[in-house]
């Protein structure tokens, strides 16, 4: 059960997730190496009852929400009280199945990495004037469907759409969008807003998101009002939330912001995060996959703080459990770029493997894999895989 040197969730991650198996249904629990700490199990056995939590039960639920909206001093007390306990009330992961580790409200997907938006302004707008006016002024973003997001393992069927005028058809430039995503962990008044410093007591923790896309639906649809159908279809995250005290070790300055951000956006300290992320992608013709991508999150523009506060600044209010992507992560080099329309340059630059196969976006079977993992000596704190296969589309009326 002791976790490897490689390992993901070590000692110092403990993740929480949402798991049932065949002995018990939908229930809370912390990753630890190959094996999931039932908190459940312990619960009913007495081992938060000096913890004073107001309702045990939340521990029982099919999603962490309930737990979540106690706030972070239990998020701390229960995190710590089960690095004492990791010996006893263990179930082995492959004997469980993961489900999605919260109940989605809302889901709002950023546009925070310059290198990625100035790729895509180089490719379809001014090279010379890639960014547009209002992107380093503000945190771009789009509110998407909390309904498609799904957990890794679970494939995903080639979406149809609108290719252009009088074409509906399967999309021909289906993509992935590396990102992370972070879940709110407080309710917020209508009409209130949330600071830049207030938001770290908003964070509960992150996933590994992946945010599909469908390039040429997108592309005939999203002017005046952004995307919609080329999005919506699916969105994959890992089942495992890792904490950000696991994360605290690993914060790291970001970017220097010129202009200026207004007052509300003003970050102070350290407010980005030392992660690495990796793309893997394997047709089904290829015996084993190929990294197609090696980023860090440390990189982006607007850090999450940054991201709450404007969220918020119009009086919105957050519900626990809602969950705000980071836009894709992308790097200075073809080798970290964080999706196929820039790794291939909208096609115009294929990517070949050394099997022979071709691709210049995904096509049916292949399987896209993420990982993330912040590391400094020997402590390791990673979110686990995030695997998905795409299965061609079904028919029109299935």
């Amino acid at each position: 059960m002791t976790p490897t040197a490689e390992s993901d969730f070590s000692i110092h991650n403990l993740p929480f997730g949402i798991f049932e198996t065949e002995a018990g249904g939908p229930r809370a629990g912390i990753a630890i190496g190959s094996q999931i700490l039932d908190l459940a199990r312990l619960a009913a056995q007495g081992h938060f009852d000096d913890l004073k939590i107001p309702n045990l039960s939340v521990f029982s639920r099919d999603s962490l929400n309930a737990f979540i909206a106690l706030g972070k001093p239990y998020w701390r007390a229960v995190r710590q009280r089960a690095a004492s306990l990791l010996t006893t009330a263990l179930v082995d992961q492959k004997a469980a199945k993961m489900l999605p580790p919260i109940e989605v409200g809302d889901y709002v997907d950023f546009y925070s990495s310059e290198e990625h938006a100035t790729n895509v302004g180089k490719m379809f707008r001014d090279p010379s004037n890639a960014l547009l006016p209002n992107w380093k002024h503000l945190p771009v973003g789009y509110h998407g469907r909390s309904s498609s997001i799904i957990v890794s393992g679970q494939d995903i069927h080639r979406p149809k759409g609108q290719l252009g005028a009088g074409e509906f058809a399967p999309t021909r430039q289906l993509d992935f969008e590396l990102e992370l995503a972070f879940i709110v962990g407080k309710n917020t008044a209508l009409g209130s807003s949330v600071s830049v410093d207030e938001a770290d007591d908003c964070i509960f923790g992150m996933v590994l998101l992946n945010d599909w896309s469908a390039r040429d639906i997108q592309r005939w649809e999203y002017v005046p009002l952004g995307p919609f159908l080329g999005k919506s279809f699916a969105t994959s995250i890992t089942p495992w939330i890792v904490t950000i005290d696991a994360l605290e070790p690993f914060r790291a300055p970001g970017p220097a912001q010129d202009p200026r951000p207004l007052p509300y956006l003003q970050s102070r300290g350290d407010r980005n995060f030392d992660i690495v992320l990796e793309v893997f992608l394997q047709p089904e013709s290829e015996a084993t996959p190929l990294r197609v991508c090696r980023t860090n999150f440390r990189g982006m523009y607007w850090n999450m703080n940054q991201q709450l506060a404007h969220l918020t600044s119009n009086g919105t209010n957050l519900r626990v459990g809602d969950l705000c992507a980071s836009g894709t992560i992308s790097g200075q080099t073809p080798d970290s770029f964080g999706s196929m329309l820039e790794i291939c340059w909208n096609g115009t630059k294929p990517l070949t493997f050394p099997g022979g196969a071709v691709r210049r976006f995904l096509e049916d079977g292949d399987t896209v894999v993420m990982r993330a993992y912040a590391q400094r000596d020997a402590v390791r704190v990673g979110f686990g895989e995030l695997r998905t296969r795409i299965l061609p589309a079904l028919p029109l009326d299935a």
